[in-house]
């Protein structure tokens, strides 16, 4: 199907493209990479009145260090992600994740604030960035205001995220020396959206788990952080028993819609196994 006509603006700086926010109201959407939004409006289950495209804006891009923190510029493509050596050193789950989302194709057009400001619970960065502890910037007609990652998603498609606001950027501390990490993904074929997903980050000391973070990817209507799995993992050695205890927990917070991927009760136990993979996997980067 062709989507029906829409006004095209494409701004050059943040400002710019917070007035044309301000100014076009509910009508407008932002067009980031377009991998989501531009398929649903050929659906026709979007239908904005005007578009704003912010892939001009340079200062959306790059990936830098400042203050102990990790800035990741909103329109940073997933290949850019992969490539850069400052993510592989400080973040490299950030960068190491990316290479299971989509395709080459759509990884060098997609980006990881488009990923994240869609509010899909079938993406992954928010799954990932909710395991990094990471904050995300907004910026609006009243300033820049930040939130972090387990307090942004809402609901299906719904975000903390204002309507006339952008994500601009993404913060994340560096990993501490020695953290384990790992995402694990069950997907039905290449460029497919996750059955489930889990991203773990550890922390060991004589062999038990001194910090866990375990977030979900698509087995809820938003990504879910597991803290009660979590729990299960501290003080603990990763064994059968706390890997059975974390799963477990992992399972009691799925509330999966059924779909083509399956029914709620096999996504929910994919949801506990591929969190039991990413554990043995993370634990066995601690060092």
């Amino acid at each position: 199907m062709i989507p029906p006509e829409f006004a095209y603006h494409a701004p050059r700086t943040v400002p710019e493209a917070i007035k044309l926010l301000s100014t076009l109201g509910g009508d407008a959407k932002l067009l980031a990479g377009g991998h989501s939004l531009l398929p649903m409006m050929k659906l026709r289950f979007a239908e904005p009145g005007a578009l704003i495209d912010i892939n001009r804006i340079p200062e959306l891009r790059g990936i830098t260090e400042a203050g102990g923190m990790v800035r990741i510029g909103a329109m940073t493509t997933e290949n850019e992600l992969i490539a850069s050596t400052l993510l592989q050193q400080k973040l490299p789950l950030l960068a190491e994740a990316a290479l299971l989302i989509a395709d080459p194709q759509v990884r060098n057009r997609g980006t990881i604030g488009g990923d994240i400001a869609h509010g899909d619970p079938g993406n992954d960065h928010p799954a990932i960035t909710m395991a990094l502890d990471a904050t995300f910037v907004l910026q609006g007609p009243k300033g820049e205001r930040q939130v972090k990652a387990v307090d942004f998603f809402l609901g299906t498609y719904m975000t903390a995220l204002a309507e006339d606001e952008i994500l601009t950027a993404i913060l994340a501390a560096p990993f501490a020396a020695g953290t384990g990490y790992a995402y694990q993904k069950l997907k039905r074929k290449t460029g497919d959206f996750a059955t489930a997903g889990a991203a773990v980050i550890l922390n060991m000391k004589g062999g038990k788990v001194t910090q866990a973070r375990i977030a979900l990817t698509n087995v809820a209507p938003t990504a879910l952080r597991a803290s009660e799995a979590e729990a299960a993992l501290v003080g603990k050695a990763i064994d059968d028993a706390s890997l059975n205890a974390a799963a477990a927990a992992v399972r009691a917070v799925c509330d999966p819609a059924e779909d083509l991927r399956g029914d709620a009760e096999y996504k929910t136990a994919m949801a506990g196994e591929m969190a039991k993979r990413a554990i043995r996997a993370a634990a066995a980067r601690c060092k």
